[in-house]
């Protein structure tokens, strides 16, 4: 199922190594390239929010609620829980007459280290993490606005048969050319639905991200698809945060990479050009630290970034390792090699 994708060096000698697989695909579902087994069913996680915004914008939400670029970014965003992150995720609740309490993601530290140390600080009480540090607050705020807009009930609006869910479940089956009851779910850790699918059909709902009309889809999904890649691309800062890789991958780009991480070392790529693809990367066991040197040379081998663009990403291809005094002892480096289609 797996492929190797990543090692460890220790003075320049090979010490571990990482698995993983991915498909790349184009907007028509063709498989174009592969590590690994593209049939390997994996859960999406965070990586689906792109498609999760779909109902929202396709009910008139953006217009409904004034929502701009960085409001639909955080609302497809894994972010890190800064105040800016946070402000913005309770000026989206309060557009549908929310407040926390409605948010049913849970709470937990904000993914910024330094943030979250801040937060700390402040002792019990102010230094107590909230739903809006959740890097989920703005995929629920969005839901909850969708639920308004579309007169659903709000109190159980995570449940897989709710009438939103179950609305995004058939945007998944869309953009994947699934039927719906290929796609099985999970609980993801904010508790919303958390969809398995094949690594090749996640790469197709990318592609189709990345190019909807060239993924034959028209009318609102195809608006919406739009919508959510080029709020994306304008406002990278919301989609994470300050110094990680997925804000900065978008940026140097451009925006035309746009990169979705999700949990458990699950990747997802829209590439819009000069050729449109979709990738979904997973990382075997699940760990991150070697996710963003295999992202940066997938995209390498496939030619969708320059050699500028990956001059300035290069603090994320080969990643430092330190001792506890901080010496630099090794580095991840990723160690890949795209295959054709079986």
């Amino acid at each position: 199922m797996f492929a190797p994708v990543a090692r460890l060096v220790r003075n320049q000698l090979p010490e571990s190594w990482h698995l993983g697989a991915a498909a790349v695909v184009t907007p028509r579902g063709e498989l174009v390239a592969r590590l690994g087994d593209p049939r390997l069913p994996v859960f999406l996680r965070s990586s689906a929010k792109p498609f999760q915004v779909q109902p929202l914008l396709a009910a008139g939400g953006e217009a409904r609620y004034g929502l701009d670029d960085a409001d639909l970014a955080l609302i497809c965003a894994s972010h890190s829980g800064t105040e800016e992150h946070a402000a913005r995720a309770l000026k989206l609740l309060a557009r549908g007459g929310f407040g926390v309490e409605d948010l049913l993601c849970g709470a937990h530290p904000p993914l910024d280290p330094e943030v979250a140390a801040a937060l700390a600080a402040r002792g019990p009480g102010a230094g107590t993490p909230t739903p809006l540090h959740n890097n989920c607050s703005g995929k629920h705020a969005g839901m909850l606005l969708a639920c308004r807009l579309l007169a659903l009930p709000t109190a159980d609006y995570v449940d897989l048969e709710h009438p939103l869910q179950r609305r995004i479940h058939a945007v998944l089956a869309e953009v994947t050319g699934l039927e719906e009851r290929e796609i099985l779910a999970g609980i993801d850790g904010c508790s919303a639905p958390a969809f398995h699918l094949s690594l090749a059909a996640g790469a197709r709902a990318y592609a189709a991200l990345a190019d909807p009309t060239g993924a034959g889809l028209r009318g609102e999904l195809a608006h919406g698809l739009s919508r959510a890649a080029d709020a994306m691309a304008a406002a990278p800062g919301m989609v994470a945060g300050p110094g990680r890789f997925t804000t900065a991958l978008t940026a140097e780009t451009g925006g035309r990479v746009i990169g979705k991480e999700g949990a458990e070392g699950v990747y997802g790529l829209a590439i819009r050009g000069p050729v449109a693809l979709g990738v979904l990367l997973k990382i075997a066991d699940g760990g991150e630290r070697a996710r963003d040197a295999v992202v940066l040379e997938l995209l390498a081998q496939l030619g969708a970034v320059s050699g500028e663009e990956l001059g300035r990403l290069a603090r994320f291809r080969r990643v430092p390792q330190r001792n506890h005094r901080g010496i630099p002892v090794g580095e991840i480096e990723p160690d890949l090699e795209l295959e054709p289609p079986a």
